[in-house]
């Protein structure tokens, strides 16, 4: 079974995600990503490679990212320890660095007993598919093992958190001054470097959720759990709030009165100001599939296309790096923007929407509502056969027959899962009623047709 998922290798920490694990894995990166004409040159006038690694705070994170370590300074890799950072900062830091490769370890937004290990490749890159495979595979094959003066090092990275701030900062085009917002970090990576960066900015900061013991990271707070965030907005009149999950490379906000801002919405804004600005390359958003109809809707009003490709931000990744384009994302709010990063960076989002709220002097709802944003419901049909999701006759007909319903207010789409046996059904519509009502026709079809 492959370890790799959709976003690195996640599991359990001391559960099936190992210290043995980390070291092996680790090992294997240096074997695959130590390939190369850069790779070479750099042997060949004796230095050795280097590789970034960082964290977030949970718990086993402290001995994972010590396996990580270990297994690639045992393979000749000098290592540059940046301790607790966002992933965003760690895929900046091997591009800024000219590392050959980095390791973030972490979970994301899921609980404090999960962890996981992402491998970037030169220049903070995602790795492709292919290039996972190779490493799963030389897993189980001979290990780097050099000797003496040749085995890597292990130093701390002193001022990366320093250098990251410094490129955040250098991305904005306006001061921050005169807004005041709440920041939720999820008790994750974002709890040092965000309030930081946005006070630096000029913005006047509440901070919840910035608290990290490494047990409490997501715990009730960050981007999964929007209330206290929208609450303590309120509570305190501040012009929005910006919830981190707990590797900070997602950013939902909520307006002044405790709104939910998603990441369509978000992009609807960001890519409208860039249009204007000439910096949406050839006036192209790249989102998945699950983005709400009213952002397309909206994008269609102001000229910009919308591209789709899978759900899944490394999808959205490939479709912008094969594109050259310059803005993508998720609903989630994983969001893109390829001038300034190579993945979805949630401070370097959040201080763009901010910085356009000072531009245009105009408060979160009303830069949200050059989108309308449809009613959408999800129902997960479980125990069916998701292989014939695509290829069932009657499963066609019934959501040809919904589409055709719903015309040009609505929109279907039906996916197997890729992890377990279910299927998904999403409509939306103009009216949440009829939405509900669309779906459940829809779930009882696959239900009936595709039982196991």
């Amino acid at each position: 079974m492959p370890i790799f998922g959709t976003d690195g290798v996640r599991g359990l920490a001391n559960g099936p995600l190992t210290a043995d694990l980390a070291l092996t894995l680790a090992q294997a990166t240096a074997v695959v990503l130590g390939q190369g004409r850069t790779a070479d040159a750099r042997r060949a006038a004796g230095k050795r490679l280097t590789a970034v690694v960082a964290r977030d705070p949970r718990v086993s994170g402290e001995f994972l990212a010590a396996a990580v370590a270990a297994g690639l300074a045992s393979s000749g890799v000098d290592v540059l320890e940046a301790g607790v950072l966002p992933t965003p900062a760690a895929a900046f830091l091997i591009a800024d660095m000219d590392a050959d490769f980095g390791v973030m370890v972490s979970a994301s937004h899921n609980p404090a007993p999960d962890n996981g290990i992402k491998i970037f490749a030169r220049g903070g890159r995602k790795l492709p598919d292919i290039v996972e495979e190779r490493i799963e595979t030389a897993m189980a094959g001979p290990k780097l093992q050099p000797t003496g003066a040749g085995v890597g090092r292990i130093r701390r990275f002193s001022d990366a958190e320093d250098r990251y701030v410094v490129h955040l900062l250098a991305s904005l085009p306006h001061s921050l001054d005169g807004i005041h917002v709440v920041l939720d970090c999820a008790h994750g990576a974002a709890a040092g470097v965000s309030p930081e960066t946005f006070r630096d900015a000029g913005a006047r900061v509440t901070v919840i959720g910035a608290d990290p013991d490494g047990l409490n990271i997501n715990d009730g707070v960050g981007s999964t759990h929007l209330d206290n965030l929208a609450r303590k907005v309120v509570e305190v009149g501040a012009d929005l709030g910006i919830a981190h999950d707990g590797d900070a490379d997602r950013c939902l906000a909520v307006d002044a009165d405790g709104n939910v801002v998603d990441g369509d919405q978000i992009m609807a804004i960001l890519a409208v100001s860039m249009k204007e600005r000439g910096s949406l390359v050839d006036n192209t958003l790249v989102a998945t599939v699950m983005s709400n109809l009213g952002l397309h809707r909206a994008m269609e009003r102001h000229g910009i296309h919308v591209e789709q490709t899978a759900v899944g931000d490394r999808y959205v990744l490939e479709r912008m790096n094969e594109g050259g384009f310059s803005l993508g994302g998720e609903q989630s709010g994983h969001v893109i923007m390829s001038e300034y990063a190579t993945t979805g960076d949630g401070l370097l989002t959040g201080l763009h929407l901010v910085g356009e709220m000072a531009r245009r002097r105009k408060s979160l709802a009303e830069l949200a509502s050059i989108m309308t944003v449809y009613p959408q419901v999800l129902v997960n049909v479980r125990d069916v056969d998701r292989s014939r999701a695509s290829s069932d006759e009657g499963v066609a007909d019934a959501v040809a027959a919904v589409s055709a319903e719903l015309g040009d207010s609505g929109r279907v789409l039906l996916r197997a899962s890729g992890t377990e046996q279910l299927v998904r059904v999403m409509v939306e519509a103009s009216d949440e009623d009829a939405a509900q009502a669309a779906a459940g026709r829809l779930a009882a079809v696959v239900r009936e047709r595709l039982s196991l």
